[in-house]
Parts: C-alpha cells; structure tokens; sequence
C-alpha cells in the first residue's frame, strides 16, 4: 500500500455534506455547496463514500455519476450496503483492508488495486479520505478513483519478454547473461537505438555492464562516468518508481551539462529507470534513441519499469548465490579448520599421552627432557625448544637442556631473574610469557622469532620454565599454549620424581653405609670385647699355673700378672662405658647441663693434667689462649670429656721431639678450640673415617690396644650433643682438629 503525503481530513457537517453527496435542495444562498454539488456531478473521476460504523463495520453512503458509469451500478442500489454484497468475496477482503487502514492511520492514502465489478477486471487507482465529525470520530470514508487499466496493459510482444526474462531469472541463468540477453531482447522490443545497464558504485560513479546497440562503433560497454549527468529531471511518481523522461535533449530543457553529455554519446532522446535491490538504488535501465526525437508511450515506460523490477529481482538472486556460494567456502573452510583442528588436537594429545609413558617407564628427569623437546620441535615445527631450572631461591635461572632445528644456541645459558623483570615475574606467577622479538645482530634478511614460556611448578612451587621458539611472527595458539602449558606440568613430574627417586637412593645409601658401619662395629666390638678377655683369661691361667704343688706361689711372677688382670678389667670398663655413652647420645640423649665457662680459668688446669704424659713421651705441650674471650655457654663435663679424649687421642700419635698445642679463640661467630700438633699427617680417606668406631689410622699402630678405639667417636657424638662441630686438617706435617662452638648469650 502506498500511502502520499496528504495528512489533512476533512471536516465538514453531517447536514451539508448530506446535501452535498445526495444533491437534495440546495439552499440558494449557499453557492459554495452548489458549486461543489456540480462539481460532484460533473466531474470525471468516480467519488464515492462509506459509512465507518460504530461497530467498526462499512457501508457504502453513494456514488458521482462518473462512478456509476464504470461500475455499472447505481447510487440507489448501492446505498446501505456492504463490500460483500458488490465483490467478490476476495476483492471484499482486499477492499476492507484499505478502509480498515484508512481508520487506523487517519490521514488520506492511495494505492492501486484491481477490482471486479459485473465480471470485468478493471485496475483502479484510488484515494481515500477521512471524515470527522464535531467529536473528531472518523464517520465516513471519502474516496476517490480513476481507471488504470490501460496503462497496466501490455502488448503480447512486450508480453512474450517480460516473460522470458521472468523465465531466465526462474531457471537460473548466469546473471550475465540474464543482463546481456534482456537488452538485446528490449532493443528489439522498443526498436530503438541502445539499451544500456547502468550500474552505481559507492563513490556517485558507475560502469555500463550490459549493452545492446545499433552503433557498436560507439560502443559504451565497460565505460565509466559520474551519476550526476544521469541525475533525473523530470520525476514522475504516480504510485510508481520515479524514472527519467527526455524525448528531446534540445526541447526537454535539460541541464547543460547532462545535454552535452548526452550528446557526446549521440543520445538524441533516452528514458531512464531505476534498478532497486531491496529498496536501495543498484543501477539503472536506460532506452536510447540516437538520432531523432522519441515520444515515449506509457506502455513503454511501464514495460521498461517491470523489465528493471525482474532485473532487480536477478540481481537480489545473484546476490542470494553469492552469499550461498560465499557461505558454503566459508563452510568448506570451516570444515577444513574443524578438520586440521581436530587432526591437530589428536597428534597433541598423543604426544602428552607418549611423554606420560615416557615418565612412567622412564622416569628420569634428562631422559623426559630430551623427549619432549625433541617431539615438540617436530610438531609445532619450531626453531628450537629448550628447558630451563630454577635455582633452590629463584635467583639464577640454567638452561639444562635444548633441542633445535639446526643450531644449538641456548644450552648452558644463565640468566638472573631479577635482571629480566618483564619476562620472569610473570613466570615466577606461574603465568605463561609470549613475545614476538626481531633477532638481534645483522642479516641478509630481518629475522623475527615468536618466543613463548610456559612455567614448570607444581603444588609444592615453582622450577623452571618450558621454551619454545619458532622462526615466524605468528604467535602461539590457545590450543598450542594448551599443550606446552601441559608438557610443562608433565616436566615438573618428571622433576619431582627424579629427584624423589635421587633421595630415595641416597636413604637407601646412606641406610647401606649405616648397616654396613653397624656390622664394622658390632665386629670390632666383638673383637675389642674379645681382646681383654683373652688377656684376663692367659693371665688368670698363668697365674693358676704358678702354684706350687705344696700351695704355695711364685712372688716374683704374681705382681706381674695381677697388673694385667687390673689393666685388661679397666679396659674393659672403660670400652663398655664408652659404649653405653655412645649408645645413649645415639638414642635418648638427655639435654646438657648449661653453665658459663671461662675459658682462661678453666683451660689451663685441663691442659696441665697431659704434662707428666707428654713430657715422658719426650713431647712439647702448649697452651695459647686468646685474652678477649667471652664466656662459653655449656656443659662442663662433656667439654671435659671432649677435651681430655682429643688430648688422648693427640699424645697417642705425636711422634717424640714434637709439640702439641691447645689454644682458644673467638671468630666473627664462634668460639673455637683447636688441639694441634706436628710431625703428623692424615691422609685424606684417612680424615673422612677418623671419627668412626674402632678405626685406626695406622695398622700398626704400637699404641692401638691402648685405648678403647671409641674415643674418637665419642668426641663427635659429643660435640653435636653440645650443638657444636668438629673437623680435621691435616697437611705440612701437621694435623689440626677444631671444634666450634657458635656464640651464644651468657646465662
């Protein structure tokens, strides 16, 4: 429906518009009314009006003459009643339609429709105007008609193409050809010069796509000109697209310049209309002749008119196939993508699934290394891939292994984190890091890497990093992130567990050493428990043996043997005390008794005790103590026990002619006793085992029975007791033991 541009109603009162549309008696000074009374009467356009019932119902009121004549119905006879009892039943419809929209709107409206009225089809063209009354209701319908069916004929020529074309358009041709043979095909209906297809582009320009001419010397297929010399100046709307109408360039009064553009053409009368997809304007139809003036006839223009409405009916449908065409390459590529994606999700998930394996078989940290990044370079076709580790407080960084393409180029590099804050503190958050960068140094050619990280952690923290590099500005993928990201994690299993099993060996080392340590003691004990036994037992024979028949005893071998049997049982105390004391210190040492010592008075009379020892074994004993030592928080009696076995242990092995030297001091933080002495060196798998049970340093040792060969075990065992430590130097002929104890605050 097309509704003008009219929004008046008119407002006129139910007595004289009575008179009006019936022509009762006319007051005579009413000239007005009688004026329009003969106007109704006379004039050549049918006038009829309806009746808008309360109810919201229709009937018709009357008709003009003019009306009567058309419809072949008089006003009498059409008084009071309904569309239904005129029409038929669809043209009722179509009718009740209009009037309905009349009402809604309230403003006038026109359109054009084709009726039936005493069998016949007559097209109409026809406006409607309301009617209100003093309370502004819409009362009546006042409407108005004239017949269009010549112009909405054609000729069966004319016919026959609109046809074909419509067939073109129905079977699919190429647009192309569509555009090409509906030219052709309306030169030679028109029997006109040229006809041309015109279409717009965005910049207010165009190109002749589709020509049919009689001068093809003059062709303008191809050619490009501006819209604004084709711009209409004679617009005729009429219910119908406006078009352009020039049946003479010199007598049309056109403007300038589209009369000289027209005549460089040699255009001497042309007809434009509009090409309308989807009510934008896409091009132009347009009928030449080249040589003469042209009247153009209506049915010229409306063939022309419906020809451009099936050409934009083509064009909507070639448009529609492009879309399919471009929808289905987009589905094809989507396809494909779905395809290459789903191929791609699977070779990822093999990989993670083989590096599972991989852990699982072969749980060794460098051998998951060197699988992963060699696998991961192949699929994701990098560059290189390398793995980097955390030192234990994240202050260094150590590439650790690198696998690439063709040149190693990371392996064994540090870095420090704290340098690299916009790459590493993202990393040390456990957040994965991607850069594009341009490869430093000079190259034929600008080389750019796009570098991405992924964190290695677990629950228990952080541990290096995941590297990958490859040769593009192209950066990662999420789906490729995804699956270094998981790598990654897979890495720090592998860490985790190599360094598990690495303690676990250790323990199980150390646990083979401690057994193996506990079967060396239990062995030496035997032995050392042995030893003074058998001493005691052949003295105890031989003492026996010594009594006389008559019951007396050789006084001159007793003395002897009583002393053996004295030195062998004080031997064998000692030995098992030392044995208890070590035993206890090893499972439930009590807390030492902690009291403030003074070195400078409590040392000298310790060292004193060793003089008679050393001076009979021709040996120098020194005392070097430091005059600015603070009191020594401590347990009296073991640091005398420590004292007195390391002096022991010192005289034992200080050939004679040498000197043995005890001195105290305080370093920046701790306290330190030394006992040195000299012309004695101990080899350094020697140092490693001098503080284990029943070890001698020398296998002839002269003096090795002379002691329990716990004393030295005793003296560690009681060091750490006291929380201090104990080492041994030995080099130049000199053999040095320190023990430090850390500074701690008088109590």
């Amino acid at each position: 429906m097309n509704i003008n541009s009219v929004e008046s109603t008119v407002e006129l009162s139910e007595e004289s518009h009575t008179r009006l549309i019936f022509g009762t008696a006319v007051d005579e000074k009413s000239s007005a009314e009688q004026l329009l009374l003969s106007m109704y009467d006379s004039v050549q356009t049918s006038i009829f009006v309806v009746d808008v019932l309360e109810n919201g119902d229709f009937c018709y009121v009357g008709l003009n003459p003019t009306h009567e004549r058309w419809i072949g119905i008089s006003s009498q006879d059409l008084r009071g009643k309904k569309p239904e009892d005129i029409l038929t039943p669809v043209d009722a419809i179509k009718v009740r339609q209009r009037y309905t929209d009349c009402v809604r709107l309230g403003k006038t409206i026109s359109y054009e429709q084709c009726l039936q009225f005493q069998g016949v089809s007559t097209w109409w063209s026809t406006t409607l105007t309301p009617l209100r009354d003093a309370n502004s209701r819409i009362y009546r319908i006042l409407g108005t008609s004239s017949k269009i069916t010549p112009i909405k004929q054609v000729t069966p020529g004319k016919e026959q193409l609109l046809a074909k074309v419509t067939q073109r358009i129905h079977d699919a041709v190429d647009f192309n050809v569509i555009l090409q043979q509906t030219v052709e095909d309306l030169r030679l209906c028109l029997n006109c010069d040229r006809i041309l297809i015109y279409q717009m582009s965005h910049d207010h320009n165009g190109v002749v796509i589709a020509e049919s001419t009689v001068t093809p010397d003059i062709s303008l297929l191809g050619k490009h000109f501006p819209d604004p010399c084709l711009r209409y100046q004679h617009q005729e709307h009429r219910g119908r697209c406006c078009h352009q109408i020039v049946t003479d360039i010199y007598t049309d009064g056109i403007n300038t310049c589209q009369r000289d553009f027209l005549i460089s053409l040699q255009v001497r009368a042309h007809l434009v209309v509009p090409i309308l997809l989807q009510q934008n304007l896409w091009g132009l139809l347009i009928a030449q002749y080249c040589h003469e003036p042209h009247q153009w006839e209506q049915t010229e223009i409306d063939l022309l008119q419906q020809i451009a409405s099936q050409l934009g009916i083509a064009t909507h449908q070639q448009e529609l196939q492009q879309q399919i065409k471009q929808l289905k390459n987009q589905l094809e590529l989507h396809n494909k993508e779905h395809h290459t994606h789903l191929q791609q999700t699977k070779n990822f998930q093999s990989l993670v699934l083989r590096v599972t394996e991989k852990i699982r078989d072969h749980p060794e940290e460098k051998l998951v290394f060197a699988y992963v990044t060699q696998e991961l370079t192949k699929l994701l076709q990098l560059e290189s891939c390398y793995i980097e580790l955390y030192s234990p407080d994240c202050a260094v960084v150590s590439v650790v292994h690198e696998y690439a393409a063709t040149q190693i180029t990371y392996q064994g590099v540090i870095r420090q984190p704290q340098e690299l804050c916009e790459i590493y503190q993202p990393l040390l958050q456990k957040q994965p890091f991607q850069s594009v960068e341009i490869v430093p140094g000079w190259h034929p050619k600008l080389l750019v890497i796009t570098q991405l990280a992924c964190p290695i952690y677990d629950k228990d923290g952080i541990l290096g990093n995941l590297w990958v590099i490859k040769p593009t500005q192209q950066r990662f993928e999420e789906i490729e992130i995804d699956l270094v990201q998981t790598l990654a994690h897979e890495c720090a299993i592998a860490i985790r567990q190599t360094r598990l099993n690495a303690s676990k060996q250790a323990r199980i080392k150390k646990l083979e050493t401690k057994e193996r340590l506990n079967q060396e003691f239990l062995k030496n004990l035997s032995h050392e428990l042995q030893t003074p036994i058998t001493s005691i037992s052949l003295a105890a024979q031989t003492l026996e043996s010594l009594f006389l028949p008559n019951g007396t005893l050789d006084t001159e071998i007793a003395p002897q043997l009583l002393q053996i049997l004295h030195k062998e049982c004080g031997r064998e105390s000692r030995l098992i005390n030392d044995l208890l004391t070590l035993i206890h210190l090893e499972v439930e040492p009590e807390p030492p008794t902690l009291i403030n010592i003074d070195l400078q008075t409590w040392l000298p009379p310790v060292v004193a005790a060793f003089l008679d020892v050393t001076s009979c074994q021709g040996q120098q004993l020194k005392l070097d103590i430091a005059t600015n030592l603070t009191p020594l928080v401590t347990d009296i009696t073991e640091l005398e026990r420590i004292l007195t076995g390391l002096l022991n242990y010192v005289c034992k092995y200080t050939p004679p002619g040498e000197s043995i030297t005890v001195s105290a001091q305080t370093t920046a933080a701790a306290l330190q006793i030394s006992v040195s002495n000299s012309g004695l060196e101990i080899s350094t798998q020697d140092q490693t085992r001098i503080f284990e049970p029943f070890y001698h340093i020398s296998k002839n040792d002269p003096w090795k029975n002379s002691g329990t060969g716990l004393e030295m075990a005793l003296v560690k065992k009681m060091v750490r007791h006291l929380g201090g430590s104990i080492h041994v130097e030995s080099g130049a002929g000199q053999t040095t033991f320190m023990i430090k104890f850390p500074q701690a605050t008088t109590i």
